[in-house]
């Protein structure tokens, strides 16, 4: 099946090469814009609008991308009664959806929303699964592909390699306003090689799939034959049954002093002291399900929603004043913070968050990215309908 050429690429690689931003012959895009929070080196504090993937779309130019190209759902799939194998059956009904949190302006107000019943995946998929899927369509991801010279024009060729973004932390404090300290473009990055080409997936083969982009998030989830959740089926099922709690699990980030989600722990970015046993990604189900049943709703990687991502999205459907059934997202994206560039929407938070920088970990939090970029903090899970 012919795919769109999505091209991402363009990240500053430290000490390569210095390019101008917006020059069309350059790989490296948008110069780092600086944070309104700016922050000492070594004290960073929490601010609205930070977020532990915050400074990757802004690090990198990808092809122009329309609401068609990337807005394709899979809703009319039909779905067997009974949890197909690896899903939990999430019951639908009435919800409020949102957040309080001071930092997240973007998740308020709260507001009633109905769902109905559909299935999700227990797990993040996982490297194991994705490597299946890979076997049976040779299905090329797009941190797998060498961008195309015509989108760069006047790039060196050596520039022009197959690569994706890495997480790579400085050995000192650094300014939280300049994230070119810890985003890195890796040639021969990508879900098989997720640190780079000389890393490989043994012993991660139960760890999540990263370095997905949102078509290649999509279309694995077509192969099965689902579709990638909504952002409210998503926080739907990441509460667990329960009610406006900050936590999947409750009130206590820790709950009875044990971690209940793969987070950061240390001094962010430079120095990781991995406490709860993991400095990246931790295997599927390493902590506590929460009340359906369902492992790394929080923490581990962020994943792919198919909303479009807007700010004022929650406001718009507060100020309708009725419950909004089955919401689908807004038609289009707008983040004041990258005018112009269309971005999808993360849940869930990832193994980068903490409350120096961002706790988007809480339910509620919302990230966002172009849909042509994946990281090594992102990931996916399918869900399906249940027919009625």
């Amino acid at each position: 099946m012919e795919k769109k050429q999505i091209i991402h690429r363009g990240l500053l690689l430290a000490g390569a090469f210095v390019l101008i931003i917006g020059l069309a012959a350059s790989l490296r895009v948008r110069q780092a814009r600086t944070d309104a929070h700016a922050n000492s080196a070594g004290h960073p504090a929490a601010s609205e609008g930070v977020a532990c993937e915050r400074g990757v779309s802004a690090a990198k130019r990808g092809a122009p991308i329309t609401l068609a190209d990337a807005s394709l759902r899979s809703d009319n799939v039909s779905a067997p009664s009974r949890p197909p194998s690896g899903m939990v059956r999430i019951p639908g009904g009435e919800f409020w959806m949102g957040s309080d949190e001071p930092m997240f302006k973007d998740a308020r107000p709260w507001h009633r929303v109905y769902l109905d019943a559909y299935f999700i995946d227990i797990t993040l998929v996982t490297n194991e699964q994705f490597a299946q899927f890979i076997k049976a369509t040779h299905y090329v991801t797009i941190a797998e592909q060498r961008p195309r010279a015509e989108d760069f024009l006047g790039a060196p060729p050596e520039n022009l390699a197959a690569g994706s973004v890495v997480f790579s932390p400085p050995n000192h404090p650094v300014p939280l306003n300049d994230y070119f300290q810890w985003w890195t473009y890796v040639k021969g990055a990508n879900w098989r090689h997720p640190q780079g080409p000389t890393s490989d997936l043994r012993s991660k083969q139960k760890h999540p799939v990263v370095h997905v982009a949102y078509p290649d998030a999509e279309a694995y989830c077509k192969w099965q034959g689902q579709r990638l959740p909504t952002e409210a089926e998503f926080e739907f099922a990441e509460r667990g049954g329960l009610d406006r709690k900050p936590y999947a699990w409750g009130d206590e980030f820790k709950s009875g002093g044990k971690f209940m989600a793969n987070t950061f722990q240390g001094h962010f970015p430079d120095k990781s002291t991995a406490e709860d046993g993991y400095a990246t990604t931790s295997p599927v189900g390493a902590f506590p399900a929460n009340g359906y049943g369902l492992f790394d709703m929080s923490g581990n990687v962020w994943e792919w929603t198919s909303d479009w991502y807007r700010p004022d999205y929650y406001q718009t459907l507060a100020d309708s004043g009725h419950v909004t059934r089955n919401p689908q997202g807004p038609p289009d994206s707008v983040d004041p913070s990258e005018p112009g560039t269309v971005k999808k929407v993360h849940r869930g938070g990832s193994f980068l968050c903490t409350d120096q920088y961002c706790s988007r970990y809480k339910v509620g939090g919302r990230g966002k990215g172009e849909p042509d970029t994946g990281t090594n903090h992102l990931g996916f899970r399918c869900v399906m309908p249940q027919p009625k």
